[in-house]
């Protein structure tokens, strides 16, 4: 599946997408907002994009039209806050030196609008960190409406438990 806005291509990852997603995955900026760590080495890369990324066609890579880059992915995945079987879950992680440009809403914009298209899905949710501004930036620029503050609501990977904002968008 390929989905495409006026500066990028998203598409479905593959295995040598192993290098760019470990070149923005490895930041200490970048996995730690969206929950994950960061990477450790290309090893842990391959891994995840057999274990997580492979053979999902919801989840898609996001390239630069210009460069032919992978900076960033996205992708819908059952909501595991619901049990809604209609229930999507949008999530997304974006190179650091792609942030401020407009880029990660573009994306969302697309893969939404690729979402509803689905009869099986009715709702797309999405959450972020209470103290990712950034991310509920590109939430809200995608039209999300705040449901509220799941407190306590997550462990991140390092033990630290963190407040979820919690937003959902109807078909």
């Amino acid at each position: 599946m390929t989905l495409e806005t006026d500066r990028l291509i998203l598409r479905n990852i593959v295995d040598s997408d192993a290098e760019d997603i470990f070149d923005y995955s490895h930041n200490e900026d970048v996995g730690p907002n969206a929950g994950w760590k960061p990477h450790e080495n290309i090893e842990e890369t391959k891994q995840i994009i057999n274990d997580v990324f492979k053979d999902e066609i919801s989840i898609f890579g996001i390239i630069l039209k210009d460069t032919k880059k992978l900076i960033g992915t996205i992708g819908l995945i059952a909501d595991p806050k619901r049990e809604n079987p209609r229930a999507r879950m949008l999530g997304y992680a974006l190179s650091k030196d792609y942030w401020g440009l407009g880029i990660m809403t573009e994306a969302a914009k697309s893969v939404i609008s690729y979402g509803f298209k689905s009869p099986c899905t009715d709702i797309i949710t999405c959450c972020c960190y209470s103290y990712n501004k950034r991310s509920r930036r590109v939430i809200e620029k995608c039209g999300f409406v705040h449901e509220g503050t799941l407190h306590d609501g997550e462990m991140r990977y390092d033990g630290e438990i963190f407040d979820l904002e919690c937003f959902v968008l109807s078909k």
